[in-house]
């Protein structure tokens, strides 16, 4: 069993906080954190590039991995994150996930979830020293939802519940899910929480081949191929995933567009290897590294 390390919340309940209080040099900075699974990790390598830079935001929206991460740092528990995710093999993600083949998911989520409440507790949203927002989506009328208010646990474990995998999950009279399948990359939730400077987290940014129409394509007879029928499976369900975000995040990047894009090159990394924590964190913070100079041209132009 993991173990994340007990540490000290980091803003207490008793203490008064004032998330409208920015630091007057600069613009509001706010983070749009993208979903992506497996290549998630790499959100823990930009947030530690731009902490080292002194680039601290003032809100962070993150969908499904993106909240994860997010609420992480915002509740001072990225190292703690970090640790867990560079522990995991292959054999203990396995038997980490409590599979459920007849549950409303594939992984009951069970496990996650307790894990998630013995390192953050009761901690409510409203406690976290800036302003955060996990997205999901509301399962039946596929409203996007923003969760601004209550448990910290409750929004994450709402914004990563990825349909068919992980089961949904009710908050206040709602079910929910990921909310990656309505806003993969939260800029226009990062903006409206009063950020001035909003920098987009796209960790999809380099699956190439999406968005081509194919006008003239013929149909040759189907393959007789029954045996590979469960591999096949698996895989077209995570490319099918892989589609659908790359054509939503440009739909929605492209009517709200962010004022920089971290975009770390992590194509190789598959949508369910959370076991190359190491080598997704490297990516990450290489890329928000390079991105540093065009960031803070945008702070001063903004500020």
């Amino acid at each position: 069993m993991f173990h994340w390390r007990k540490r000290s919340t980091a803003v207490r309940a008793s203490e008064p906080i004032d998330r409208e209080e920015s630091a007057a040099a600069r613009p509001r900075i706010g983070l749009a954190l993208g979903s992506g699974a497996g290549r998630g990790w790499a959100h823990i390598g930009v947030l530690r590039a731009l902490k080292e830079a002194g680039i601290v935001p003032d809100v962070i929206a993150g969908s499904s991995v993106g909240a994860l991460a997010g609420g992480a740092y915002a509740a001072d528990r990225l190292e703690d994150l970090a640790d867990w995710a560079t522990g995991i093999t292959r054999r203990r993600m396995f038997g980490f996930l409590d599979l459920k083949f007849w549950s409303n998911g594939l992984i009951g989520g069970g496990r996650l979830a307790e894990q998630l409440r013995r390192s953050f507790g009761a901690l409510q949203i409203e406690e976290l020293p800036l302003r955060f927002a996990a997205i999901a989506t509301e399962i039946g009328t596929g409203h996007e939802i923003w969760l601004t208010r209550g448990s910290l646990v409750d929004a994450m474990r709402a914004s990563y519940a990825l349909p068919g995998i992980l089961p949904p999950v009710k908050i206040a009279g709602r079910w929910l899910m990921d909310g990656a399948v309505v806003n993969p990359i939260p800029v226009s939730a990062a903006r409206a929480l009063g950020a001035r400077v909003v920098i987009a987290v796209n960790l999809n940014s380099d699956l190439l081949g999406r968005g081509t129409v194919i006008q003239d394509h013929a149909v040759d007879p189907p393959a007789d191929d029954a045996a590979d029928a469960p591999r096949r499976f698996s895989r077209v369900m995570i490319e099918a995933f892989n589609i659908a975000q790359d054509r939503i995040a440009r739909s929605r990047l492209a009517g709200d567009p962010p004022d920089l894009v971290i975009a770390p090159k992590l194509g190789h990394i598959g949508l369910f290897e959370f076991h190359r924590a190491e080598e997704a964190i490297k990516v990450g913070a290489e890329a928000a590294e390079r991105a540093l100079p065009e960031l803070r041209q945008a702070i001063a132009a903004l500020g």
